[in-house]
């Protein structure tokens, strides 16, 4: 499976693809509250919000690795 290596994209196509769903199957859906549709509507987005969150810390990590063995590198 190919990821993006921009985590704004990645998370845009989750959000779009999670706010579709919602729209589509929570009104066919007789058998919860609404209290739940909810509650689970803002934990999906908590969870997208702190995926995003974990992507740019690793992404720049990475690149802070890379540039640590470029210099080092360098150095030699």
């Amino acid at each position: 499976m190919r990821f993006f290596k921009n985590p704004t994209i990645t998370v845009a196509i989750l959000f779009i693809y999670t706010t579709g769903m919602y729209i589509y199957l929570f009104p066919r859906n007789h058998e919860m509250s609404n209290t739940e549709k909810w509650s689970i509507i803002g934990v999906s987005y908590a969870v997208l919000i702190l995926l995003w969150f974990l992507m740019r810390r690793r992404n720049r990590l990475r690149s802070e690795r890379e540039e640590e063995m470029r210099n080092r590198k360098e150095n030699r």
